[in-house]
């Protein structure tokens, strides 16, 4: 019988979020971020610069002999997090978790280290909206040259490389440059999706799309619950604060009896979410019902996130409602979030498949 994990955070994961926290509030603050949203360019290149070539952030999942820092997926949750609680616009996600995994299941030396060192971002070209082992659509593969369209891909806009399953049942490797990138809307301004086409596009393949995609995605959806986590616990964090400094009747609104309970039941809430997302990501690591864990964790996850942005909407008042204020960031993120790498319900019914509840 395995030995029951230890799900608090290590001196070494305080002393990275320290350091990660320290850097997006210094470069990374609300102001900057509704102002991306409302430009051209809504990835902030300069902090994922800072996060992958300064810190070498991006290489946290590659072993050491291939490039990487060889961490493990509980240093990228901590990194998520924090990444969770600015909703900094930077493909962390999805170049460093979810392209990495897809290429540490192909074994794709050269390109690994690319991405870990942060010269090439990738994107793995299926919808994010796709759950682990989900169906996804495949390019056309015609004398060794892909057509098709793809859509729903995020952060394509800001790769170089784009990971893209075939018919033949390959993954292939398709530069960016030879692919037509048109952005799609999105409700989640902060992390951009867009529509990949392909016409007569080179590729090089890597290996099997099959287990690449499966392994990506389930890490993906793993991993999206302490960003999850991060957005929840900075709502609640944030609303505590306003309430406590807003005055209603020459009193604290936040003294206000109603008020506390729904307070408490939302931090009931954002308190499981850690325990679900840390479960999550200490499986990932060490490999043990990694399937379950992240079932459960985005079963939970999804729900409680919009909760907890919803809940700071409705309890900043007026101020919420307000294109200035962020908590229509959280909101959205919290909203797109619930539908990335599978909704609730499609983990529910997997995780009853996992662990033999079956519909009757």
């Amino acid at each position: 019988m395995s030995a029951q994990p230890d799900l608090l955070y290590s001196e070494e994961e305080e002393a990275l979020r320290a350091a990660v926290r320290d850097l997006l509030t210094d470069h990374c603050d609300a102001a900057g971020v509704i102002a991306r949203t409302e430009s051209a360019a809504p990835h902030d290149v300069q902090v994922w610069k800072a996060l992958s070539g300064t810190m070498g952030l991006a290489g946290l999942l590659v072993p050491e002999e291939l490039g990487g820092q060889g961490a493990t997926h509980r240093e990228a949750a901590v990194v998520l997090e924090e990444l969770g609680r600015a909703v900094a616009p930077v493909p962390y996600l999805t170049s460093a978790v979810v392209a990495t995994e897809a290429l540490l299941a192909c074994g794709t030396d050269g390109l690994l280290a690319e991405l870990a060192s942060a010269t090439t971002i990738g994107a793995l070209a299926v919808g994010l909206h796709v759950a682990p082992g989900g169906a996804f659509a495949n390019a056309r593969l015609e004398k060794g040259a892909l057509h098709g369209e793809l859509t729903g891909i995020a952060d394509a806009a800001l790769a170089d490389v784009l990971l893209v399953p075939a018919d033949d049942g390959g993954l292939y490797a398709v530069d960016a440059s030879a692919a037509t990138v048109t952005p799609q809307v999105s409700l989640d301004l902060t992390r951009p999706v867009a529509r990949v086409t392909l016409e007569g596009a080179p590729g090089r393949r890597l290996g099997d799309a099959e287990p690449a995609v499966r392994r990506a995605l389930r890490a993906g959806a793993g991993l999206l619950a302490s960003e999850q986590l991060g957005l929840a616990d900075r709502s609640l964090t944030e609303t505590v604060r306003y309430l406590k400094d807003r005055k209603q009747f020459n009193r604290p609104v936040g003294g206000f009896q109603a008020l506390k309970h729904r307070l408490a039941q939302l931090w009931l809430e954002v308190v499981n979410l850690r325990a679900a997302a840390r479960g999550a990501a200490d499986a990932l690591a060490t490999g043990e019902d990694a399937d379950v864990a992240v079932a459960v964790a985005q079963a939970y996850a999804a729900p409680a996130a919009v909760r907890a942005a919803e809940e700071a909407l409705q309890l900043h008042g007026g101020i919420g409602m307000t294109w200035e204020h962020p908590a229509h960031l959280y909101l959205k993120r919290a909203k797109a979030d619930s539908i990335a790498y599978g909704t609730a319900g499609a983990h529910r019914e997997a995780l009853a498949e996992l662990v033999d509840l079956r519909a009757p």
